[in-house]
């Protein structure tokens, strides 16, 4: 479901004219890949090794998005085995699990067409920036985007509304100008208590319901929907 005309959080369409350009941060997982394999095989891998109790890959979708270590504290059962799993889980992420993803078919094309309006963009995730530099350069996505923003290895901005407010300041960019775009609902939260507007997309691991419940502006159920909110 997508909500209403392309309009910001102010009321002023998007498309208005030529002279109005807004900024784009776009989330990854989710969003500008589809990361499964190489997320929940990790997540397998670090739990298998502390012999605790392994879910399907289909049963470990939820944790693809969210701030890992709470999801891995969810499933361990503790906040010091979570600890433990997160190293393990790195210790496979980052030579295996890091290449088994795939960018979603078309998203070049979108990225393309947006690109073409002149707007800055920039990729936002919760996901160490050691790992989404590595990934967007992997896919190729590097030139669509003036940088990566991501969290550090000792969690810092892990959580997306430090990680956005970091963002927008290092960016320069006024937030009332700016969109985030992302598939969960910390990505409409952050963008929200950061006075943006929040685009929340379908085809990847959240559902309208939890879009729509965390305040997303707009919903699109494909990425060239994106289109009509970010190319003007």
């Amino acid at each position: 479901m997508t909500w209403g005309p392309s309009q910001l959080a102010t009321g002023d369409d998007i498309n208005a004219g030529p002279a109005l350009m807004v900024t784009i941060y776009f989330d990854l997982d989710g969003t500008l890949t589809n990361p499964k394999p190489g997320i929940t095989r990790s997540i397998q891998y670090a739990l298998e090794r502390l012999n605790v109790a392994v879910p399907s890959e289909d049963e470990l979708v939820w944790c693809i998005g969210p701030p890992l270590h709470a999801s891995l504290e969810k499933l361990t059962g503790s906040s010091e085995l979570a600890d433990r799993a997160l190293l393990l889980y790195r210790e496979r992420f980052s030579d295996v699990g890091l290449f088994e993803n795939e960018a979603y078919a078309g998203i070049i094309d979108t990225l393309t067409t947006i690109a073409a309006t002149n707007q800055r963009m920039f990729v936002a995730t919760s996901k160490p920036a050691v790992y989404a530099t590595r990934i967007v350069d992997h896919f190729g996505l590097r030139p669509y985007f003036e940088r990566v923003f991501g969290s550090e290895l000792d969690g810092t901005r892990v959580d997306k509304r430090d990680l956005l407010r970091y963002a927008l300041d290092e960016a320069k960019v006024d937030p009332g100008s700016a969109i985030m775009i992302g598939d969960r609902s910390h990505d409409v939260i952050g963008a929200r208590t950061n006075g943006m507007t929040a685009i929340g997309v379908l085809y990847g691991y959240g559902s309208e319901a939890e879009l729509r419940d965390a305040g997303a502006h707009h919903i699109c159920a494909a990425h060239p929907e994106l289109l009509g909110h970010c190319a003007a």
